[in-house]
C-alpha cells in the first residue's frame, strides 16, 4: 500500500508531533497504512483516532474499512447517544456494540479504535466486570437449565415471553432462547437432563431455528449488574451518597425492585465498586492520532456537562452525581493524553519548520450538468496528468454517469471493486465506488484520488437494508387484543374481550375465551372454536355496537348487512367481468438478464419482498391487466419491487412511467433508478419543475419516439399531451396523495396498462378494495436489519423539552426536521427554534418557494450543510436522509394518521435510535378523533406498523362503502372482518351461479369435543397473550399441512408438545378432515362417538347404509339420525384413531352439494 504518505518510523515514535496538509481522505489513508505497518512489524501497539464529532467518527470508520479492505482491524466505539444526565438509556443494540468493542479491546483484538472526543467522558465498567459476567457455553457441556438461567439473570438478561432484542432470554420447557450481547443472532439452547444437547442460531422474527453451532460466548446484558448483591451494594452507596429519604427517589425504588429505569447509567459509579475510563483499556504506549481540535472539544463538552448538572442538581426525585463523580473529568483527560504519544493532523499547511504530509488537496473539477460538455474540467485535468488517478464515485449510478461522460472525450476507465486492486495494479486511471467524501493528491508517487466533493460538491449517500403476514390475518389477528377490546363472534355478535379463563367442563380442564355482552352477559368460547372470533374493526372500540345475548338484535343486524352485501357482490362481479374482458399485454423477459439485474440489489431480499416481487412479475407475464397494491412501511423495500417490475417491462421493449406526488420524491426516485440501471442500456429521464422548459420538451419528444425507457415525474405525466410510444406499466407512489382529478386519470389508465401502486399506509377505501379482492395486495412488513423503532412522544410545546431533543440529536452529529404546516408563520417558528437551540443553523423550506431555491435547500440539508430544517409537510414523501433522526411536528392534531406515519417515517432510516415529538394543544382541547389518531401512532412504535395503523384508521374513520360514498355503512354493525368474509362468500356464490346463502353464516367446520384436555398448558406457554394468539392460529389452520407446520414451529420454539397440546392438534386435524363432509358436530367418548350431520351433508347416504349393514358392531344410527361409532379400547389413542378412520371412510364417496 505504498503511497509515500506515511512518515518514516511513525509507528515507533514516542514523540508528540503535528503534521499539516492532512487534506481530504489523507487521515483515513494514513491510519490504514500505519495499521498495515504495525501488522508487518508484528507490533501490538494500539492506535486510537480521535475525531471532534460522532458523525466524523462514523465517516472515518467507513473510510478506514475501505482502505484496509476488511472490518476486523478497525472498530468504532459508539457514542451512547444520550445527553449528560439524560432520562433515556441507550438502545440495547448500541450497548451490545459498545460492550463488544470493549471486550475486544481488553483482549487486544483491535488494531485501531475510532472514537469521537465527547465519548471519552463516559465512565465505563471495568474490564474485569466484562470478563467475569460473560457466559460461555459449549455443546454437550454439563450444566442444569436452572444454573444457566441464574447465570443469565446475574448477567442482567431480562426474561421475556419471546426473544426479540439483545439482552433478553425466554424459558420454555427444556429450551432457553437467549440474545447474547455482542452477537449478531439469538441462540436456542436445548437441554437434555443436565446437559446441553444442542445450540442453534434462530431468526428473531420468525422464531424458527437456523444453523447449529458448537459454542457461544455472551457478554453481560448491561454495563452494570442488577443481581441481588449488586442491588444491596447500590442501595448502600446511594444512601451514603445522598441525604434524605431514598424511597422518594424513583431510581432507588426501581433498582431496589430489580428494575432498570431509563437513565440508570447516570448512577453507574454507584453500581460498581470502581469504574473505568477508556484510557484504562488502553496501554500507555498507545499512539493517539488526533484528527481535530480535541482540547477545544473536550473543554466545550465539559462545560456542557456542568451546565446540565446545574439544571438537574436540585431534583430530589432524581438526585444527580457531580460531573467529577459521573464522568471522566477534564483534568483526567488531559493527564491521559499527556501520558501518551499524540500525533495531530491538521488540514492547513504548517510553517516551514513544521512537518507537512506530502499531500495536496484534490482539485475542484465540478460536473456542470447544464453545460454542453458537463465533464470538461475533469477531462481536461485527466488529460494533463502524468500520474495515476482513482475516481471514487458515491454509487454505481454516479460511476456509470462519469464513465459515459468521459467516454465521449475518448477517456476510458476500468471499473475496480476496492483500493487494494488499484494500488497493486499499474493502471493510470480507474473508477470505483467508495465512501470517500474528499479526495487527495500525493505528488511523491504521482497518485490522485478524486471523490464526490471535487466532482459534485456533495458527500456520498449510504443506506442499509428481517416474515410475511396475510392482510386478512392482520385484521382477524388477536395479536393486539387487550381486555376491553371489541371482538365479533359469528353466532352471537359484538362483545368485549375479558380474558382467558380456566373452567372444568365435565371434569376436564379446559381454557375458554371470556366475552362480555350488553347488559353484562358473559359468553365463554372454547379455545378450539377461536376461528369464530375476529377483532372488531369499523368503528372505535368505545363506540362498538355491543349486542345482547338471547335477543334477535344480532340476527337483524346480520340480515340487513347480508342484503347490502348481495348488492355489493353483484356490482363487484360486474367490475371483475369488465376487467377480465380487457385484453392486457404479456411482458416476457429474459430470466438470465433479470437474475443479473437482481444481483445489483446489495441486500438479501426479505421473504415478503420476494413474494411481492414474484406476484408482480407473474401479473406482468399474464394477459390480464395488472392492478396491484404494494403496502410496506417507509424504507422497507417497496422501491425494489418497482425497480424489478420496471426491468421486466423495459426488457420486453415497453416503457415505464413512475408517478410521484412531489417533485422531491420524483427527484429521489430518479437518482435511485439511475443507480440501479447504470449497467444496463436503459434510458432514465425525469419530468418535474426542477427541469427547464427546453429539457422537458426534449424528454417528451424522446418519449414519443420511444428512446426514453423510464420516465419519472409528478402528475404532469398524466397530462393529455404526453404521448408514449409503448407504455407498459405505470408505477404510482403514494396514490392517496393525488387530487381527485389526477385519480380519475389514473383510473382511466387502468383500462389500458398495468398499474403498480406503492404505499405505506393505504387509506381505508384502498385497503378495503384490496382485501375485498378488487385490487391485488402484497404486504412488506419486514424491517431492514439494523433499523430501530422510532420513540414517539405526544407533548405540548415546551422549550426545555425541545432544547433537550435538539441537543441530543446534534450531539451525535445528526439533523432535525421541524414540521410546521402553515406558511404564514413558519419564519416565526424558525426564529423560535433558533433561540431554543443557539449555534444550530436553521433554514426554511416550503412548496411556494422558487424550485431552484427549494432544490438547493434540500440538497444542502442532505449534505449536512445545516442542522435544522423548518418546513411544511412537503417532506412527507421527500428525501431519504439517514442522518436526520429527530422530527418535531407542530400541531400534530391537525394531521391524518397516514400523514403522521409518513412524516414520522422521515426519521429512523439508519442504525440510530430516532425520536418523534408530536406537539399538540392541551389534551382537553383535542377533539375525539384527533386524540385517537395520536394515541394510535404513539402506541404503534414498532417497525412495519403502517398497515396496522391503516386498520386503526378503519376503526377511527370507518372503512367507507366499497363502491358508494356512505362512510359508515352496514359494516359498522357487524365489523369489517366479518363484512369482508361474507362479501367474499357472496362473490364466490354468484360467480358459481348460485344464490348467495349468507343467513346460515360462514362454514367454520364442525364442532369437535373429544372429552379430553385439549389446551396449551401454562407451564408450556406461560404468556397469556401468546397462548391466545396460538389458540387462534391453531383453530384457524386452513389445512393439515398448515397445522403440521404450526406443530413443527411449536416444538421448535417451546419443546415437545405436552399431552393436552397433542390432543388439541389431533382434535383440530379431525375438524379439518370433517369440514368438507358437511358434519355439524362430533362428540367422542371413551368407547364411542356420535357424529351429527348438517341437512346438506356431502356424505353419500348409500355409503352410510352399506357401513351400517356390513359393520353393525362399529356403525349404527340412533333415533335422531346421528351416526354412532363403537370400539373396545378405552385409550386416548384409540378414540382419535377410531374417529380418524371413520372420517377417512366417509370421505371416500362425497356427494357434491346441490345434486
Amino acid at each position: 500500500m505504498a503511497t509515500a504518505l506515511l512518515p518514516d518510523n511513525l509507528s515507533q515514535t514516542k514523540t508528540a508531533r503535528q503534521y499539516g496538509q492532512a487534506y481530504g481522505c489523507a487521515p483515513a489513508l494514513l491510519l490504514a497504512e500505519l495499521t498495515q505497518q504495525l501488522l508487518r512489524q508484528q507490533s501490538n501497539r494500539p492506535l486510537i483516532a480521535l475525531t471532534d464529532t460522532v458523525a466524523g467518527a462514523e465517516a472515518l470508520i467507513r473510510q478506514l474499512h475501505y482502505f484496509l479492505g476488511n472490518n476486523n482491524d478497525a472498530a468504532l466505539l459508539s457514542d451512547p447517544e444520550t445527553l449528560p444526565y439524560d432520562r433515556f438509556s441507550p438502545h440495547q443494540d448500541l450497548i451490545s456494540r459498545r460492550l463488544k468493542v470493549l471486550s475486544q479491546l481488553a483482549q487486544g483484538h483491535i488494531r485501531v479504535l475510532v472514537v469521537a472526543s465527547p465519548t471519552l467522558f463516559y465512565r465505563l465498567p471495568p474490564a474485569d466486570y466484562i470478563r467475569a459476567q460473560g457466559i460461555s457455553l459449549k455443546q454437550a457441556e454439563r450444566i442444569t437449565l436452572e444454573e444457566f438461567q441464574i447465570r443469565l439473570e446475574n448477567s442482567g438478561y431480562q426474561r421475556m415471553s419471546q426473544v426479540n432484542n439483545h439482552g433478553e432470554y425466554a424459558l420454555r420447557g427444556s429450551l432457553i432462547d437467549v440474545y447474547p450481547m455482542g452477537s449478531e443472532q439469538p441462540v436456542r439452547v436445548d437441554f437434555f437432563d443436565n446437559e446441553i444437547e444442542s445450540l442453534r442460531l434462530f431468526d428473531a422474527d420468525t422464531q424458527l431455528s437456523l444453523d447449529a453451532i458448537d459454542a457461544i460466548h455472551s457478554l453481560p446484558a448491561r454495563e452494570f449488574a442488577l443481581h441481588e448483591d449488586a442491588i444491596k451494594e447500590f442501595r448502600s452507596r446511594f444512601r451514603e451518597r445522598f441525604e434524605g429519604n431514598p424511597s422518594l427517589c424513583d431510581v432507588y425504588r426501581d433498582v431496589s425492585e430489580g428494575r432498570s429505569p431509563g437513565g440508570i447509567e447516570n448512577y453507574l459509579p454507584l453500581l460498581h465498586e470502581s469504574t473505568a475510563s477508556l484510557w484504562d483499556y488502553l496501554s500507555t504506549d498507545t499512539l493517539i492520532i488526533n484528527l481535530g481540535q480535541t482540547d477545544a472539544v473536550l473543554n466545550s463538552n465539559w462545560e456542557q456537562i456542568n451546565q446540565q448538572y446545574e439544571q438537574y442538581r436540585h431534583d430530589t426525585e432524581r438526585p444527580a452525581l457531580t460531573p467529577e463523580e459521573l464522568f471522566v473529568s477534564l483534568e483526567l483527560q488531559h493527564q491521559a493524553l499527556s501520558a501518551r504519544t499524540v500525533i495531530s493532523l491538521a488540514v492547513n499547511e504548517l510553517p516551514a519548520d513544521g512537518f507537512n504530509l506530502p499531500a495536496k488537496p484534490a482539485p475542484a473539477l465540478l460536473i456542470n450538468s447544464h453545460a454542453d460538455e458537463p465533464a470538461e474540467a475533469l477531462a481536461d485535468w485527466l488529460e494533463s496528468q502524468k500520474g495515476r488517478c482513482l475516481i471514487a464515485a458515491e454509487s454505481p449510478g454516479r460511476r456509470e454517469m462519469l464513465t459515459d461522460l468521459l467516454r465521449h472525450r475518448g477517456i476510458r476507465m476500468p471499473v475496480l471493486s476496492n483500493w487494494q486492486e488499484f494500488i497493486s495494479s499499474n493502471l493510470p486511471l480507474a473508477i470505483t465506488v467508495a465512501p470517500l467524501d474528499n479526495g487527495i493528491e500525493l505528488p511523491l508517487t504521482g497518485l490522485s484520488i478524486i471523490a464526490e466533493q471535487e466532482l459534485f460538491g456533495a458527500a456520498p449517500r449510504r443506506r442499509r437494508q428481517r416474515k410475511v403476514r396475510d392482510p386478512e390475518a392482520i385484521l382477524n389477528d388477536l395479536n393486539d387484543l387487550t381486555p376491553g377490546s371489541a371482538v365479533v363472534h359469528q353466532d352471537y355478535g359484538v362483545g368485549r374481550f375479558i380474558g382467558l379463563s380456566h373452567l372444568d367442563a365435565g371434569g376436564i380442564p379446559t381454557e375458554f375465551l371470556s366475552l362480555e355482552y350488553a347488559g353484562g352477559d358473559k359468553l365463554h368460547v372454547p379455545v378450539s372454536s377461536l376461528q369464530l372470533i375476529s377483532r372488531y374493526s369499523g368503528a372505535s372500540p368505545d363506540t362498538a355496537p355491543l349486542h345482547r345475548l338471547g335477543t334477535d338484535q344480532w340476527a337483524k343486524a346480520r340480515k340487513k348487512a347480508n342484503q347490502k352485501i348481495r348488492d355489493v357482490a353483484a356490482e363487484l362481479l360486474g367490475l371483475y367481468a369488465e376487467r377480465a374482458a380487457r385484453e392486457g399485454t404479456a411482458h416476457p423477459y429474459s430470466q438470465l438478464d433479470y437474475d443479473n439485474f437482481a444481483t445489483g440489489f446489495p441486500f438479501e431480499l426479505t421473504e415478503d419482498q420476494a413474494t411481492a416481487i414474484e406476484a408482480t412479475l407473474a401479473d406482468l407475464s399474464a394477459k390480464q391487466p395488472m392492478d396491484r397494491l404494494i403496502c410496506g412501511d417507509v424504507g422497507f423495500g417497496k422501491t425494489e419491487v418497482a425497480l424489478r417490475a420496471a426491468f421486466a417491462i423495459t426488457s420486453a421493449g415497453s416503457q415505464v412511467a413512475v408517478v410521484a406526488p412531489t417533485t422531491l420524491l420524483a427527484q429521489q426516485h430518479y437518482q435511485t433508478f439511475c443507480d440501479r440501471f447504470a449497467d444496463w442500456p436503459v434510458n432514465v429521464e425525469v419530468l418535474s419543475r426542477f427541469r427547464t422548459g427546453k429539457e422537458a420538451r426534449a424528454v417528451l419528444e424522446e418519449l414519443e419516439k420511444g428512446t426514453v425507457d423510464i420516465v419519472i415525474g409528478t402528475h404532469k405525466l398524466l397530462q393529455a399531451d404526453i404521448k408514449f410510444k409503448d407504455l407498459g406499466v405505470v408505477i404510482i407512489d403514494e396514490e392517496h396523495r393525488f387530487g381527485v382529478r389526477q385519480k380519475e386519470k389514473l383510473k382511466a389508465l387502468r383500462a389500458e396498462v398495468d398499474i403498480l401502486t406503492l404505499t405505506a399506509t393505504p387509506i381505508p377505501r384502498t385497503l378495503h378494495m384490496s382485501i375485498g379482492g378488487l385490487r391485488d395486495l402484497s404486504l412488506i412488513t419486514t424491517p431492514p436489519e439494523t433499523r430501530l423503532a422510532i420513540k414517539t412522544f405526544v407533548t405540548e410545546w415546551d422549550a426545555a423539552t425541545l432544547r433537550e431533543a435538539c441537543q441530543r440529536e446534534l450531539k451525535r452529529g445528526g439533523q432535525i426536521y421541524v414540521v410546521h404546516n402553515r406558511i404564514s408563520d413558519i419564519e416565526k417558528i424558525a426564529r423560535d427554534i433558533a433561540e431554543i437551540v443557539p449555534g444550530a443553523e436553521c433554514r426554511v423550506a416550503h412548496g411556494q418557494m422558487n424550485e431552484r431555491e427549494l432544490e438547493q435547500i434540500m440538497v444542502d440539508f442532505y449534505h449536512r450543510r445545516f442542522q435544522v430544517l423548518v418546513c411544511t409537510a412537503i417532506i412527507e414523501s421527500g428525501l431519504d436522509i439517514p442522518n436526520a433522526n429527530t422530527i418535531i411536528i407542530n400541531r400534530a392534531d391537525r394531521f391524518g394518521l397516514a400523514q403522521l406515519h409518513q412524516l414520522r417515517g422521515r426519521v429512523g432510516r439508519s442504525h440510530h435510535k430516532a425520536f418523534a415529538y408530536l406537539l399538540t394543544p392541551p389534551r382537553q382541547n383535542l377533539n375525539a378523533d384527533a386524540a385517537k389518531r395520536l394515541d394510535a401512532i404513539e402506541s404503534m412504535e414498532e417497525l412495519g406498523a403502517g398497515f396496522i395503523l391503516a386498520t386503526h384508521d378503519l376503526e377511527i374513520r370507518g372503512a367507507g362503502e366499497l363502491l358508494g360514498d356512505d362512510q359508515t355503512g352496514h359494516m359498522q354493525q357487524i365489523g369489517f372482518s366479518l363484512y369482508s368474509e361474507l362479501l367474499a362468500k357472496a362473490v364466490n356464490s354468484i360467480r358459481d351461479g348460485n344464490e348467495p346463502d349468507l343467513d346460515t353464516g360462514l362454514n367454520q367446520g364442525p364442532e369437535i369435543n373429544a372429552h379430553l384436555p385439549a389446551l396449551l398448558p401454562e407451564d408450556y406457554m406461560p404468556d397469556v397473550h401468546m397462548r391466545l394468539v396460538h389458540y387462534k392460529r391453531i383453530a384457524s389452520a386452513a389445512d393439515e399441512e398448515s397445522l403440521r407446520q404450526l406443530r413443527v414451529e411449536l416444538i421448535d420454539r417451546f419443546g415437545l408438545l405436552p399431552e393436552g397440546t397433542q390432543n388439541l392438534f389431533r382434535q383440530t386435524a379431525i375438524k379439518i378432515s370433517a369440514a368438507p363432509l358437511g358434519i355439524r358436530k362430533i362428540d367422542v367418548y371413551s368407547e364411542s362417538a356420535i357424529i351429527e350431520f348438517n341437512a346438506d351433508t356431502n356424505v353419500d347416504p348409500v355409503l352410510l347404509v352399506t357401513l351400517i349393514s356390513e359393520q353393525p358392531k362399529t356403525y349404527s344410527l340412533d333415533r335422531d339420525q346421528r351416526l354412532r361409532l363403537k370400539w373396545s379400547d378405552e385409550s386416548d389413542e384409540a378414540r382419535f384413531a377410531a374417529v380418524e378412520l371413520a372420517i377417512h371412510t366417509l370421505s371416500e364417496t362425497i356427494t357434491p352439494r346441490g345434486t
